[in-house]
Formats: C-alpha cells, sequence, structure tokens
C-alpha cells in the first residue's frame, strides 16, 4: 500500500494506493490519525485502491468518527466500481459523503 499526504485548499488529501485490506490497516490507521489531529478535514482519495475488506472499511470508519470527535469531516472520492459495490452492500455508502472527484470533495469541505 503507498501512502501520500498532502495538503489542498485547506483540507488534507490521504492518496492510498493498492489493497486497503488487513495487512494493510495498521499503517492507513496511523496515517489517519496523525493526519486528523493536525487537519480534521480530510480527504480520502481512493481512486488507486483497487480492494478494500472489512478491516479496510473499519479504519476508515474509525478515521470518520476521530474527525468528527475534532469537528472536522472525513470524505472518500475516486472509489472504483469494485470498492464503490463494497460500501453499497455493506450501506456504507450511507455513512460516508462519497465523491466522485478530488474537486467535489474539496468544495464540498469548504
Amino acid at each position: 500500500m503507498e501512502i501520500v499526504v498532502r495538503s489542498q485548499g485547506g483540507a488534507s488529501v490521504i492518496d492510498l494506493a493498492g489493497r486497503l485490506d488487513a495487512h494493510q490497516s495498521k499503517h492507513v490507521t496511523q496515517m489517519l490519525a496523525n493526519t486528523v489531529a493536525a487537519t480534521p478535514r480530510v480527504i480520502v482519495n481512493l481512486k488507486q485502491v483497487h480492494f478494500i475488506d472489512s478491516t479496510g472499511l473499519a479504519t476508515l470508519v474509525r478515521g470518520m468518527r476521530q474527525s468528527s470527535e475534532k469537528a472536522g469531516d472525513l470524505v472518500l472520492c475516486d472509489l472504483q466500481q469494485p470498492v464503490r459495490i463494497i460500501f453499497e452492500l455493506t450501506k456504507l455508502d450511507r455513512a460516508f459523503h462519497i465523491y466522485a472527484s478530488e474537486q467535489a470533495a474539496l468544495q464540498a469541505l469548504q
């Protein structure tokens, strides 16, 4: 899993690439916690994530909760179809704000 954190328009953007699964979730959990502590407005760009399992979903839910506790918001963008299907099947598409593009997510956070 590749993780890149960058600042964009007053928010932190976390670009993830690869599989977001039980083997990678520890790294993502730590990165989310550090990022939310610095900037509670977070965009997780999943454009290059081609697989997510229940541990990966739990990691994102935990990050969303941490962001909310700091009066921020964690949103998702650029989901590939296989990942989007998992969100729909688990009904987590109702819990997260999901945007088609990073630009749309940035506009929503402002």
